[in-house]
């Protein structure tokens, strides 16, 4: 990228997925995949490999399987495991909710900033600011897209060729990429990923920057009006940012709740199962064999995975939220990866 910003793309992914180069199954069981769902496919896997190790890759586990002792190990040291990590994710869900206890005048502090944001939204959008969180940012991504065409028509009669052209893409990706976003919130509802899915998908940070680099780099060819058409742009992207965050915070904190009762579900049929294991199956409970796998390694292998259940639906809510976090770690125009077209 050069000092001056010449060759600088206007063009960006704009896709949370794009941005960080996943493929469809990938972003289906990282972000867009219903949690329950995610995790049974794990379990699935898990089931499988466990059947194929011991009846393909090594045969001499059947007999090691059919020992009282190795079930009785296995799950006994299971029920310590479910016990140990539903005692974390129940001391988790705690912490989280601690967060929204407090003393009358911090409650009175976050009362007031919401409603100082909610003042300013009002001066943006000229019209009352919606209660529901994806409504709310289908107002704030219309004006983004009415102060772009604002811009548009502020610099349709400017000499500057090279200008309108380069703001003539950025503002074609603004609104396409608006327009995507605001056709995932129309059926999205707050509580489910689809909220948080649209604003990621709006790549607001680089917008910014590239408002910041055509006002300096043009600066001489923009008038009064130009540069306040500009600036009124940036302040609707700018205003883009907190709501995001803010969404996004109050989604964490939904999604670990679920996912401590999902944990807390989960976790009575899996001690139940391990208990069954080790108090009634032993060398000789089951006989015979179907597909020509002996039962027992089904009864075990299956056993096995359900008490697992717990550990999968944390790992797959846990693997969302720090994905999500970890590429929107940064607020306005700091873009911690490489993200203009070589095209």
């Amino acid at each position: 990228m050069s000092e001056s910003g010449e060759g600088d793309e206007i063009r960006s992914p704009n896709t949370l997925a794009d941005r960080i180069d996943l493929n469809r199954p990938a972003e289906w069981f990282l972000l867009d995949g219903n949690r329950l769902a995610a995790a049974g496919v794990v379990a699935g896997g898990i089931f499988a490999t466990f059947l194929l190790v011991s009846t393909v890759a090594f045969p001499s586990l059947q007999t090691t399987i059919r020992s009282a002792d190795t079930v009785e190990t296995m799950f006994s040291t299971m029920i310590g495991t479910v016990v140990t990590g539903t005692t974390l994710v129940v001391t988790i869900s705690q912490l989280v909710i601690s967060q929204e206890n407090g003393p009358l005048g911090d409650q009175r502090q976050r009362m007031s900033d919401a409603m100082d944001f909610r003042t300013y939204a009002t001066e943006l959008f000229e019209e009352a600011p919606e209660a529901d969180p994806a409504a709310f940012l289908g107002q704030l991504l219309n004006v983004n897209k009415r102060r772009a065409d604002a811009l548009e028509a502020e610099l349709a009669d400017s000499d500057a060729d090279e200008l309108r052209q380069q703001v003539g893409e950025l503002l074609d990706s603004l609104r396409n990429n608006a327009d995507k976003a605001l056709e995932k919130l129309e059926s999205a509802q707050f509580g489910t990923f689809g909220v948080l899915n649209a604003a990621l998908d709006y790549n607001y940070s680089w917008k910014i920057y590239q408002i910041e680099r055509l006002t300096d780099e043009f600066d001489e060819s923009l008038d009064d009006d130009q540069q306040e058409a500009f600036q009124q742009l940036e302040t609707a992207l700018t205003m883009f940012g907190p709501a995001r965050e803010h969404i996004k915070t109050l989604y964490f904190q939904w999604e670990l709740i679920d996912l401590s009762r999902y944990i807390l579900y989960a976790a009575v049929p899996a001690l139940t199962v391990a208990g069954t294991m080790l108090a009634f199956v032993g060398a000789k409970t089951f006989g015979g064999a179907t597909l020509g796998i002996p039962i027992v390694t089904w009864v075990v292998g299956a056993a096995f995975t359900l008490t697992l259940a717990p550990f999968l639906i944390f790992l797959t809510y846990i693997l969302r939220i720090v994905v999500v976090a970890k590429h929107t770690l940064a607020i306005g125009p700091f873009v911690l990866r490489q993200e203009y077209s070589e095209e």
